[in-house]
């Protein structure tokens, strides 16, 4: 039978059970007040970044990898507690990093693209943009993908890193917009009443700023037609309608008044050969 002997216990318990016993409790306890501090800290970060401008999306984000981090070296410092080799371990994470990354380029790609677009804000929700090939009303604007609806009550989603490479157009940044417009008139129409025409019409328009001022004026004498742009200046949510409304309400001006838009015309001249049929007639 296996026999005690207690003084090889008690070299056991000296030499190893306490020392153990100690790292696995000191392990526990830097663990579980480092979860702790962890939480406090990132308590902390998330007001200060709330007193900011930055979006909620980005804080929340911002929160979650600080989190994360952070908890990685409370982890990696619980290990080394336990006499665990944690320089092989943070190699091994680095590698095992390394290769994801490389394998989710266009993942990142799309992440780095989405925390930029939260922290420059080129647009944000409710304005009306032209990017990544697509335009419509910004929805979402998440880490990987931003949701757009087009004017037709179409859902779009656009990976961010498509949006962040190529030209925005953000046509709802700025308080105020020009409507270009262009009319032809006939060569036969008289040019200064055809002008008056058109600057009551774009007067008589409540929706068109006094400053600046509208600018109507000849731009081209074209093959069949004298052209005139209409340039008025609106608030931006009017542009559209206001667009519409002096497309129509200067086109009836123009025929209660005589003006005519020409049609493009073409003159064909046929060379008719002359055969001797036509001769002897």
């Amino acid at each position: 039978m296996f026999e005690f002997n207690q003084d090889d216990v008690m070299t056991f318990v000296h030499d190893h059970a306490i020392p153990w016993s100690i790292n696995i409790v000191t392990a526990l306890l830097i663990f579980i007040i480092g979860k702790i501090v962890v939480k406090i800290l990132v308590n902390l970060l998330g007001k200060v970044l709330g007193r900011t401008k930055l979006d909620d999306i980005l804080v929340d984000f911002l929160k979650a990898i600080a989190n994360a981090l952070l908890l990685l070296i409370v982890i990696i410092a619980s290990l080394d507690q336990l006499g665990v080799d944690t320089t092989s371990m943070i190699a091994l994470i680095g590698a095992a990093g390394l290769a994801i990354g490389l394998a989710l380029q266009g993942s990142l790609q799309n992440f780095a693209s989405g925390f930029l677009l939260l922290v420059f804000r080129p647009f944000t929700a409710g304005d009306y943009v032209e990017a990544g090939g697509t335009a419509g009303v910004v929805k979402t604007i998440s880490i990987f993908t931003t949701t757009l609806h087009t004017p037709d009550n179409r859902e779009i989603i656009v990976p961010n890193g498509q949006i962040y490479n190529g030209n925005i157009t953000n046509y709802s940044k700025l308080p105020t917009r020009r409507v270009d417009l262009v009319f032809g008139i006939s060569y036969d129409d008289d040019i200064k009443k055809a002008k008056e025409i058109m600057e009551r019409v774009v007067k008589a328009d409540e929706r068109v700023l006094a400053d600046p001022a509208p600018q109507i004026a000849v731009s081209e004498l074209a093959d069949s037609s004298v052209n005139f742009v209409v340039r008025p200046w609106v608030k931006s949510a009017d542009f559209w309608p206001v667009k519409f409304d002096l497309i129509e309400n200067i086109k009836l001006a123009f025929d209660e008044n005589g003006i005519t838009i020409p049609f493009p015309q073409m003159d064909v001249h046929a060379d008719v050969p002359v055969t001797q049929e036509s001769e002897a007639a």
